[in-house]
Parts: C-alpha cells; sequence; structure tokens
C-alpha cells in the first residue's frame, strides 16, 4: 500500500524531531519531485503518500502528520476531499495543509480556501514559493 510506505528524509538537527509530511499525488513523477524536494530542504519526515482521496484520508487519520501536501486532481476522489476530511476532525495538533495543483483556477483556490486549506499553489507557476514556504521557520 502506498499509503503506510515510510521514505525516510534528512533531519535538521537544529530542530528536535522532524515535522512528519503526509503527500498526497498521483503522478509518480511529481510526487518523487515533491519527496526529493521536501528531504533536501531538511526538518521534515516524509510518513507516508497517496495517490487516491480514500487512502489519503485513512492514512492521515492513522499517521496525524503535521503537513499534508495535497494535489487536487487524483486517481479516485480529490484533494479538496482530502482537505474537508482533515478540518472535519479535531487533530492535534492542527495539521497545515498545502494545496499544489496543475489546475489553479481560482474555483478551485476558493473551495481549497473554504475548505480549509492553508495554502494553494500552482505547481507551474508557484512551485518556487511552495519550496520557499517550507525552507521558512517550521
Amino acid at each position: 500500500m502506498y499509503a503506510s510506505q515510510t521514505v525516510n528524509s534528512t533531519v535538521n538537527s537544529s530542530r528536535a524531531s522532524p515535522l512528519r509530511v503526509f503527500v498526497v499525488e498521483d503522478s509518480e513523477l511529481i510526487r518523487k519531485r515533491i519527496v526529493e524536494n521536501v528531504r533536501a530542504i531538511g526538518g521534515y519526515e516524509i510518513v507516508g503518500f497517496a495517490e487516491s482521496a480514500e487512502e489519503a484520508m485513512r492514512s492521515i487519520d492513522n499517521l496525524h502528520p503535521d503537513i499534508v501536501i495535497t494535489d487536487i486532481r487524483l486517481k479516485e476522489g480529490n484533494g479538496i476531499e482530502v482537505v474537508r476530511h482533515v478540518r472535519a476532525h479535531a487533530y492535534m495538533p492542527r495539521p497545515r495543509i498545502f494545496v499544489l495543483t496543475n489546475y489553479a483556477f481560482p474555483e478551485y483556490k476558493h473551495q481549497c480556501s473554504i475548505a480549509g486549506a492553508d495554502e494553494f499553489f500552482d505547481k507551474s507557476s508557484e512551485y518556487d514559493r511552495f519550496l520557499e514556504l517550507m525552507h521558512g521557520p517550521h
């Protein structure tokens, strides 16, 4: 199962424990890029990934990550469902949710905001901004 797979990351030695990240992305190529880039930053542990909304929601319920990075369009379901699901649960601490998509239409951005996403990025034009945010204080 993809979601239960753990991918180790470099840990920033200035932090006692890394932030736990879960990636929801159905494109293996893009998922690998996200995982490699987040690992290279340091201070993060990739605790798993999923390719569908149902798989993501089940895994997030079990893993309680600190950060969820999700695409909107998935093989089954969509990232907005994932955002709604995460926000409907009283996880403590409350995970940050970043939507990273090639479908950065204003309506999707609005729906993600209403659902409770913390940030919304266009993969093609704002990927560097996403990485800058990940580099920031965590």
